[in-house]
């Protein structure tokens, strides 16, 4: 199916979610998407470390094998979840466009886990640093594998087509280092679709974090702005590579925009009920995603409801240091295992 092929048949489905929620075609409609969901993510729950076996005699045959112990306390895995991987890509590109086998697919420069939980009705973001060192597949310049390597997580996505192949190497690259989390769809955007995106929510106001005049004069530190165009893009993609951390600086400053933004899409959502769609719409030609329109109908009920504030944007803490070429940023593996559980897992009642 084309590309306009596709985005017709996401604004249908968003329409009949509003316009025929009630029916039954529908409703056979949303069980398909969350099947289709489900079956994307060649994981059904984390692998963490298991210690259920030691305890299986003491629980009377009760527990279960995706149960992991931590703290003192049982946890089951929410299978209900689902997780989006939400890649900002550096290319200048307006339009998405296949390259040739090779390292030319660009590189992940914001990369975000979309986690929605429909127990609780909420909705967080999980922030991950770029230049994490993790393992990366190498491939060649005909597609074969050739090896794996410890290197940034961002670079994963170079490999490839630049289209639906380097997405799916990085969502791999990205479950692998949250233990084989499941990972139910994507969307890789081009980082030149940021001003279009700002400008259709009515501009986004932050306090700039930092000095980025060399950038637009306009981002003084310490100063409150409305971003528009641009402007926007320079303060979410910009960093001067010379400066030591200036990715973590930027980060703080993707997830600063990232909070701000979401309000003010909201703002523009109650204003405007088709704001989502024609987002989706302005965007289709600098974004790939295997996002469907049946997935579009189950979900989009109950987006609008889900809560999210400040707090639900999440950020896996670790130190960044100065390596060999480029800076190399250590995850702590203890908050990472921490952050899992609580997202990602619900405490279980009643074992000893």
């Amino acid at each position: 199916m084309g590309k306009v092929g596709r985005v017709f048949l996401i604004v249908w489905a968003v329409l009949m979610t509003f316009i025929a929620g009630g029916l039954a075609g529908f409703e056979a409609m949303r069980l398909f998407g969350k099947s289709n969901l489900d079956s994307k993510s060649v994981t059904s729950t984390p692998m963490l470390e298991q210690a259920g076996a030691e305890y299986s005699a003491d629980t009377s045959g009760k527990w279960q094998s995706d149960w992991v112990r931590y703290d003192g306390a049982v946890y089951d895995y929410n299978e209900d979840i689902i997780t989006f991987l939400v890649m900002g890509i550096d290319k200048s590109n307006e339009v998405v466009k296949e390259v040739k086998e090779g390292v030319d697919g660009g590189q992940a420069d914001a990369l975000f886990l979309l986690v929605l939980n429909p127990h609780n009705e909420s909705i967080k973001i999980i922030g991950i640093n770029r230049n994490t060192m993790t393992d990366v597949d190498i491939y060649d310049e005909y597609g074969r594998y050739m090896t794996t390597m410890i290197a940034q997580i961002a670079v994963q996505h170079g490999f490839g087509n630049g289209m639906e192949e380097s997405c799916e190497y990085q969502v791999k690259a990205v479950s692998n280092l949250f233990y084989q989390l499941p990972i139910h769809g994507y969307a890789a955007i081009n980082m030149s679709a940021i001003p279009t995106i700002n400008d259709m929510v009515g501009g986004v106001d932050v306090t700039v974090l930092e000095d980025l005049t060399k950038f637009d004069k306009k981002l003084v530190e310490g100063e409150q702005v409305h971003l528009e165009g641009e402007t926007a893009f320079h303060y979410v993609k910009s960093r001067d590579v010379k400066l030591y951390g200036s990715n973590d600086r930027r980060l703080e400053r993707q997830r600063q925009y990232l909070n701000a933004f979401i309000k003010a899409a909201r703002n523009a959502s109650s204003e405007n009920t088709n704001a989502a769609i024609q987002i989706f719409t302005e965007i289709s030609d600098a974004m790939v995603t295997n996002i469907s329109a049946d997935e579009v109908s189950y979900l989009a009920p109950d987006m609008i409801k889900y809560s999210f504030d400040a707090t639900d944007f999440r950020m896996i803490n670790g130190k960044t240091t100065r390596g060999e070429d480029f800076e190399e940023f250590y995850i702590d593996e203890d908050d990472l295992y921490r952050t899992i559980i609580e997202v990602f897992y619900e405490k279980v009642d009643n074992v000893d």
